[in-house]
């Protein structure tokens, strides 16, 4: 469990990833729960598991009740549980006590935050709400599960090195120039470039999308531990927030999706809007490529420059929630 940082914040879901009356399975701490929207934009979760026979709940349907709420509906014997987790047994006409317990979330806006039923050892960052003041939300995309543990995947995701290998593909980054990190506990930031093979003219007018790729990338990367990553970036058309985001769904099992943020300088940027998503889903499905193809257990025997990154997870994840003396800028 020590694996998986309990007492950490973890955005489980943007609203808008939630239909209204539909509901979703989200996983946490290797518990599987049954998260739902009603019309009033209210969001309730409950343990998955039907306490009559185990069938899975988010297989079922939303009812809406009298008091306007909505209940979600066993798929097996239509059980209705509402957002305490009671639910009216057929003929009996009395709702029973609490045969679920719910889990308990944490609504700021659109964002969706759970501590899985721990006492909170981390605050809430901040940031996703400054960002949602700052920036039109443009969509989320990535969605996924991966077969990795929480560590591994964090390691990946703060690997600077790894751009001009496991991105090559459809951006052409050619190399990685490090120029700073800096260090602030649980917070940091990572500045570099990255310079990418062109296109062909004819490549283009093939596909229009690449035309929004730029020929070099600044990276500003802006770090949460342990569940949040910014990538803030100067585009063509506009700025971009993408927020990558990372739950322990279980000790081997880590979710990732982005959550896409834009401020426009040219119309042109909404319009654009689904490709700069698109572009996001091919960095997620890369990353959850490569981590198919690592062998956890092998001893590093190299170490490359500008791993600085990497030493900054170890070191939260081994003392967390304890904050260790943050290394000098460089």
């Amino acid at each position: 469990m020590r694996s998986m940082l309990p007492g950490a914040p973890w955005l489980l879901a943007h609203k808008s990833m939630l239909k209204v009356n539909q509901p979703r399975k989200i996983s946490l701490y290797g518990v599987d729960y049954v998260m739902w929207k009603d019309s009033t934009e209210t969001v309730q979760a409950l343990p998955n598991a039907c306490p009559h026979m185990g069938a899975m709940l988010s297989e079922g349907w939303c009812e809406t009740q009298k008091d306007g709420t909505s209940a979600v509906v066993c798929p097996f014997h239509a059980l209705p549980f509402d957002a305490t987790g009671c639910t009216v047994l057929p003929g009996s006409g009395k709702k029973t006590l609490s045969l679920l317990n719910p889990l308990e979330l944490i609504i700021q806006g659109d964002f969706i935050w759970s501590y899985g039923g721990y006492e909170p050892k981390v605050a809430i960052p901040a940031v996703m709400n400054e960002i949602a003041e700052k920036y039109e939300f443009v969509g989320h995309t990535g969605d996924r599960s991966v077969e990795t543990d929480l560590l591994t995947m964090l390691m990946n995701m703060h690997d600077y090195n790894h751009q001009n290998g496991t991105h090559r593909d459809l951006f052409r980054i050619t190399e990685v120039q490090f120029h700073q990190f800096i260090d602030n506990g649980h917070r940091s930031h990572a500045f570099y470039e990255m310079p990418t093979a062109p296109y062909t003219w004819g490549e283009k007018l093939r596909k229009p999308d690449l035309f929004l790729l730029p020929t070099l990338i600044k990276a500003h990367l802006e770090n949460h531990f342990p569940s949040l990553v910014i990538f803030h970036g100067e585009m063509p058309l506009g700025k971009a927030a993408q927020c990558h985001l990372f739950v322990p769904e279980a000790e081997n099992r880590t979710r990732t999706y982005i959550l896409l943020f834009g401020q426009a300088t040219h119309p042109a940027f909404r319009v654009f809007g689904k490709t700069y998503l698109k572009f996001g889903k091919v960095v997620v499905d890369q990353d959850a490529d490569i981590l198919g193809k690592i062998y956890p257990d092998t001893p590093q025997k190299i170490k490359l420059n500008n791993e600085v990154g990497m030493d900054w997870v170890r070191r939260n994840f081994e003392s967390f929630p304890d904050v260790v003396a943050p290394n000098l800028s460089r």
